[in-house]
């Protein structure tokens, strides 16, 4: 079937992030779908993932049944130069937006897929603004798009001006802002609202890693206690029923499991305040 004809895939309520896996990623992704995951999230930047390793867990576990690919949320990143290490996805004397194409085409063999169901820019090329270089990178990722092989585009670790910006001006919006969230800047709620407003997604990565002393707190453990719950599990219910779509990066089935059944957990408002406050003032 050409990728054009393929229905777009509702993403997941949970991915699994596959960043800082090395050796392991193979065996881990695979392990995540096969527990019930079925979004996977990924890059093309060999410094922190091992995109090629990702695309052999995901064969297996669909060679092997565990679900088909029109089942199964794919999405990875066209990572810059800054973020790289030696071993570079593209020629780095090319345009930018042969960068992009490079990278993509990359991680179409990598991912063993004709077709992508999210394609993100894993950040701006600088901490204030939205460049022109930014521009051409996301041009060149909604000529991809026009293509039909990627359904979505997204963008990461993004301020809220900067998101701003790229609302104001990209012909095609983006569906997916995926952040680190962080509990004592609130939520990273300015984004978040902005997400609401536009109609993208909010994906929240290092939810527990990036908040251990906020979740470790009494009433973080008192509200776990009250609905026979973990305190993860907590923090991912509290995500979902802020309109994020939470990301787990867990080497554990156990936690895979745990992480999943957090589906079971609904706060009420007054718990969705304690854990929107927990990190304020600290």
């Amino acid at each position: 079937m050409s990728p054009h004809k393929k229905a777009p895939l509702d993403p997941p309520d949970f991915l699994y992030g596959t960043a800082w896996k090395e050796e392991q990623t193979e065996s881990l992704t695979h392990l995540a779908i096969s527990t019930g995951f079925r979004g996977v999230d990924t890059a093309n930047q060999r410094k922190h993932y091992f995109e090629e390793a990702v695309g052999k867990g995901i064969s297996t576990a669909l060679n092997q049944g565990v679900c088909t690919r029109e089942e199964l949320f794919v999405q990875t990143k066209f990572t810059s130069q800054p973020g790289q290490d030696h071993r570079l996805p593209y020629d780095p004397g090319a345009a930018l937006a042969i960068q992009v194409q490079q990278s993509f085409q990359s991680s179409l063999e990598h991912l063993r897929t004709d077709y992508l169901d999210s394609y993100v820019l894993h950040g701006p090329s600088s901490s204030w603004g939205w460049t022109s270089a930014d521009w051409e990178v996301w041009q060149a990722m909604e000529s991809i798009h026009d293509s039909g092989q990627v359904h979505h585009l997204g963008v990461s670790n993004v301020s809220a001006p900067q998101l701003r910006e790229l609302l104001g001006g990209a012909r095609i919006r983006p569906s997916f802002v995926q952040n680190r969230c962080y509990a004592r800047f609130g939520w990273d709620e300015e984004v978040l609202t902005l997400c609401r407003q536009s109609g993208a997604r909010y994906q929240g990565f290092s939810l527990l890693t990036a908040n251990r002393a906020e979740i470790a707190r009494p009433e973080i453990s008192a509200l776990a206690e009250r609905h026979g719950a973990t305190a993860a599990q907590v923090v991912f219910a509290f995500a979902r029923q802020m309109d994020m779509l939470p990301l787990t990066g867990t080497r554990s089935q156990a936690h895979m499991r745990q992480d999943l059944e957090s589906r079971n957990v609904t706060l009420d408002p007054a718990e969705l305040k304690v854990v929107a406050e927990v990190g304020l003032g600290s």
